[in-house]
């Protein structure tokens, strides 16, 4: 689909009440609109339709942090470049400062964690200092040759939730806040999500301090933390930073949405995988002088078992298998191999359904085994598991208040789909400590970890006032059960 202009007419399926997203006009500043009511008390009754993002305002802010770290140009327009902001680098500190600086002119309190972890809390209604906060999470670093929305629009999303708290008065029941998770992308240290991981428990400290980065530098966690001035000395736990909910917005980064012309993603989880290192031992042998009858080829048999597993993942109802890495011995034009290794990746909606598809390859593999080995020749197959990450459910009242924001934004609920994530998220940590849900606008054909990852203005703004929305949704529901 070519790139949607923010003014473009808008298709069969977009007849919903957001036509202010195009032609409302905003001040970029944090001043109070003339038609936005100045709540000085937490008021329950207040229309959350009388609070919305400033879509100008947030895209401005988006391309602003694209200052620090950009990436490789891929057009000529000023904003068509990627980004290279990894983790703890000098363009991720200045992006870091900006957060710090911005949410506490916005009248927040920041914490920064031994992660790095940096939160902002907003004080809620008289009476609820020291409550846990209902926050909005996502990241500032990208991948070495990534985009400008990947994390970052999570963020800024937050701080656009806080700006409009701030010009409009509006006292929330509990504190509400926004949270910047370290190294999500797990592109310079090789854990990712490793920060919410070791808030969430999940991670020890010592191991994700001790991380050092890829590409054979000698730079670790700790190190980095300390010398860009973000080694906090508050411990990285949801004991020392407890929060009440967790909501990302985040780019859908898969083609569905656009595909069916729909503008929210209702995350209810994150698919299972595994991660295996499959290795196939064969016979070695000269390529000219052994017949076919006569080999016992471990790439010939690897290449069946690649075949294999995307035919039967595909036979399993939300299924995934895929091969990124493969290397064989001795690695000769003239030498059959004696020794292939693979990796094999494997996904699914639910662990019961992953461990179906995992038992079945394990029988499809020995049966290529078996069949390549009835000419005497001896091959073998082992598995090594390399990574298992159980399927993540996200809460009821979380999804709830995503779906019901989902729905009041954009005024047909068909404009909006549930969704599993095919990616891991910090939601998925965050998930194991508090109520958590995630909403996914549109990747303009599927693209990310790429620089012509994309998302248009359009539905930058709707997602974050689902976004916002959902936050004082949830907000409110605290309110009613906890007084």
């Amino acid at each position: 689909m070519a790139m949607a202009s923010p003014h473009r007419i808008l298709s069969r399926h977009h007849r919903i009440p957001f036509k202010f997203i195009l032609t409302r006009s905003f001040s970029t500043s944090t001043s109070r609109p003339q038609n936005v009511p100045h709540l000085r008390t937490y008021d329950p009754h207040t229309s959350l339709s009388s609070l919305r993002v400033n879509p100008s305002r947030l895209l401005n802010t988006l391309h602003h942090t694209s200052q620090w770290g950009t990436g490789h140009r891929y057009g000529a327009h000023p904003t068509e470049t990627g980004m290279s902001r990894l983790a703890l680098s000098d363009s991720d500190k200045s992006a870091r400062d900006w957060f710090v600086e911005t949410t506490k002119a916005l009248g927040c309190e920041v914490s920064v964690d031994e992660m790095g972890n940096i939160f902002a809390v907003r004080k809620g209604r008289e009476g609820t200092e020291g409550k846990a906060a209902t926050f909005v999470g996502s990241h500032l670093d990208t991948q070495p040759r990534g985009g400008r929305y990947d994390g970052v629009l999570g963020v800024v999303g937050g701080v656009e939730m806080l700006r409009v708290l701030e010009e409009g008065g509006a006292e929330t029941g509990f504190p509400v806040g926004v949270v910047n998770w370290t190294n999500e992308e797990g592109a310079r240290f090789p854990i990712s999500m490793v920060s919410s991981g070791v808030w969430a428990g999940e991670i020890p400290l010592e191991k994700a301090h001790g991380l050092k980065e890829v590409g054979g530098g000698t730079a670790t966690m700790r190190g980095e933390l300390e010398r860009i001035g973000y080694l906090g000395e508050m411990p990285a736990s949801h004991e020392a930073m407890p929060m009440a909910a967790h909501f990302e917005l985040h780019i859908e980064q898969g083609p569905i949405l656009e595909k069916e012309e729909r503008k929210i993603g209702i995350v209810k989880g994150v698919q299972a995988y595994r991660w295996f290192t499959v290795e196939v031992v064969g016979q070695e042998a000269h390529t000219g002088t052994t017949p076919f009858n006569a080999r016992a080829d471990p790439l010939l048999a690897a290449s069946w078992m690649i075949c294999l597993s995307n035919r039967a993942a595909a036979s399993f109802d939300g299924a995934l298998a895929s091969t990124g890495i493969l290397t064989l011995e001795p690695g000769s034009v003239n030498t059959i191999p004696g020794k292939v290794k693979f990796s094999l990746d494997i996904r699914a909606p639910t662990d019961k359904t992953l461990d179906m598809l995992e038992k079945h390859l394990r029988s499809d593999f020995d049966n290529v085994v078996a069949d390549a080995t009835r000419n005497g020749q001896e091959m073998s197959v082992t598995w090594q598991t390399d990574s298992v990450s159980s399927a993540v459910y996200f809460h009821d009242s979380c999804i709830k208040a995503v779906r019901d924001s989902a729905t009041a934004v954009l005024g047909d609920e068909n404009l909006a789909r549930e969704m599993t994530s095919g990616a891991g998220h910090d939601s998925v940590y965050a998930s194991r400590r508090c109520p958590t849900s995630m909403i996914f606008v549109p990747s303009r054909k599927g693209i990310s970890h790429n620089p012509k990852e994309y998302t248009s203005p359009e539905d930058c703004a709707i997602g974050a006032d689902v976004l916002m929305q959902s936050v004082l949704r949830f907000d409110r529901q605290r309110v009613a059960t906890e007084g």
